[in-house]
């Protein structure tokens, strides 16, 4: 920025010379400032002058624009590896949040979020370096031109600066409106996107494509109309400010003409006249860049908050750590006088609920829907903290400083398997990066998981790539492939949340009848509908009321339902 500004200065500078070499040779072979260079040149007569002082304009001209152009690169490259790092910083973030912020936010509000912060490359970073950058460059800009010609020159600087700050009083209050709008349509098409193209396969059964295009459309217009408007008032005053400069120049070229009386008065002007317009063309575009930059900054600062939310988003204390030593799981799994609700003045989902389960044990759920179970395992797991109470593996209570130590321990095999745009066996292998997939382990999940004569009989057997969450499988193909993610894993706790209720109750038996083989080393906790699901475990836990209804061994579950 500094280069930048003393190269303005040279090219402005070399104007005085090369426009009075044109215009009074004898008076540039005379000055005293010259004579050096034609000392050194060793020019003889005023003739040979103009060639020179034509090369030294010509390449401070060249030199000005080669080091704008560095500068261009510069700041574009630091600014897009800022915006880079926040953007990187914003969604790493937002993964390492708790689960139950992720279960009270919209998926679309994240998106939207993460949006913002790779935005604020364009809305905050460019505009502030360009600002800074413009403000160096108008400095040196002035203090030329108040060298040149001091009452133009600031009569300039005042009028232009007088000019923005009216603009940018009377516009405050629509750029804060349009902030608002930008910040909050963004979120909503990006959540108009997701509903119509999430429930692709009711909206073409329904025939309702014009509900979801008109709730796109009523959303994304009034966004690109605050754009739109954000653009017209950064743009509009740059017009007018070159008429401006325009009038303040011929209104010189006047005044020294009259002053000096007759052609010579212009003459010896032109050189005075040349730098001013010359100093004029730079300053009007580094005034504009400077406005530019503020109209963006306040035209998207609601935008730009919420992308700085997000960023200062807690980290957890394991975030940055080494992968945790699995903890200590010799005895059991205890649940001590829990309790829990989403919010504090929420109704209680758990309460009073005691519970031990040996290590080893197959334990099945069973309840009516909203009993608690789901809510229970997630507590087991780790990704909730209860509101009172414990989760006590073996002697030890887990807390946010060890909930990693606990969770190596599990597997989850949820009711709706996420499967990526991938192939088999990267989704098998889950979270493994594709060098790092072990296919044989890949192989023997899939054969526990009852799927992998399925697999192999397609063309591109484990290769084969199952489309964008899974579509090109049935449900009973992506249910047994979430089966075989988390068997992968090598967990000695695995829990089936209502995990084969997309199975026949043939391919159910068989995969059922898989786990049990597991080894009497591995806990599993198994949420069902059906009793007959459960058959093989040790005790069935019957939830209501957000606490323990009954608990039992299968034939008793099954008289009790009776």
């Amino acid at each position: 920025m500094i280069i930048t500004s003393f190269a303005e200065v040279v090219s402005i500078g070399a104007t005085l010379p090369f426009l009075g070499a044109l215009t009074s040779p004898e008076k540039i072979f005379a000055h005293h400032l010259t004579q050096p260079l034609i000392q050194l040149l060793q020019i003889q007569s005023t003739q040979e002058v103009l060639l020179p002082f034509t090369i030294v304009f010509i390449a401070a001209a060249v030199f000005a624009g080669l080091v704008r152009i560095a500068l261009l690169w510069v700041q574009t490259r630091l600014s897009m590896a800022i915006g880079a790092d926040l953007s990187v910083q914003v969604y790493e973030r937002t993964l390492y949040q708790p689960y139950s912020l992720h279960v009270s936010r919209n998926s679309s509000e994240i998106i939207a979020g993460v949006q913002k912060a790779s935005d604020l490359v364009a809305t905050l970073v460019q505009p502030t370096l360009t600002i800074l950058g413009s403000m160096i460059i108008l400095t040196a800009l002035i203090a030329t031109l108040i060298a040149i010609q001091p009452v133009v020159a600031l009569i300039a600087l005042l009028g232009f600066g007088i000019l923005y700050a009216v603009i940018v009083f009377i516009t405050k209050r629509r750029m804060a409106k349009n902030s608002e709008i930008i910040a909050s349509q963004q979120g909503r098409v990006t959540k108009a996107i997701q509903e119509g193209l999430g429930g692709i396969r009711d909206v073409l059964i329904d025939g309702t494509q014009s509900v979801y295009s008109k709730l796109y459309k009523d959303t994304f217009i009034p966004l690109r109309t605050a754009f739109a408007s954000n653009q017209v008032v950064a743009s509009s005053p740059r017009f007018g400010f070159e008429a401006l400069g325009m009038v303040l120049i011929a209104g010189l070229a006047y005044m020294l003409a009259a002053a000096s009386g007759a052609v010579g008065g212009v003459t010896n002007a032109i050189p005075v006249l040349g730098a001013l317009a010359l100093g004029a063309q730079r300053l009007l575009p580094v005034l504009q860049q400077i406005y530019n930059g503020y109209i963006s900054i306040k035209g998207n600062q609601a935008s730009t908050q919420d992308a700085l939310d997000l960023l200062y988003q807690p980290m957890p204390v394991h975030a940055n750590a080494q992968p945790s030593k699995p903890m200590d799981f010799q005895a059991a799994i205890t649940l001590k006088d829990l309790g829990f609700r989403y919010t504090p003045q929420g109704p209680w989902v758990l309460r009073h609920l005691n519970l031990q389960i040996p290590k080893g044990s197959r334990v099945g759920f069973v309840g009516v829907t909203g009993s608690g179970k789901s809510t229970l395992l997630d507590i087991v797991m780790g990704l909730l903290t209860p509101t009172e109470g414990a989760l006590i593996i073996d002697n030890t209570a887990v807390n946010l400083q060890n909930t990693r130590a606990w969770q190596a321990h599990i597997s989850h095999v949820p009711q709706a398997i996420y499967l990526s745009d991938s192939s088999i066996a990267e989704n098998i292998a889950f979270g493994v990066p594709t060098e790092l997939i072990d296919l044989k382990r890949v192989k023997q999940a899939a054969q526990q998981a009852q799927i992998v004569q399925t697999i192999e009989s397609w063309r591109n057997g484990y290769g084969t790539l199952v489309g964008e969450r899974g579509v090109r499988l049935s449900g009973g193909q992506r249910q047994r492939i979430g089966i075989a993610r988390a068997l992968y894993k090598r967990a000695n706790v695995v829990i089936f949340d209502e995990a084969t209720s997309s199975l026949d109750s043939e391919t159910e038996a068989a995969v059922m009848q898989a786990v049990e083989t597991l080894g009497r080393d591995i806990t599993i906790f198994i949420i069902a509908h059906r009793l007959t699901t459960l058959k093989n475990c040790d005790q069935i836990v019957e939830l209501a009321n957000g606490g323990i209804k009954a608990v039992g061994g299968y034939q008793q579950m099954m008289h009790r339902a009776a």
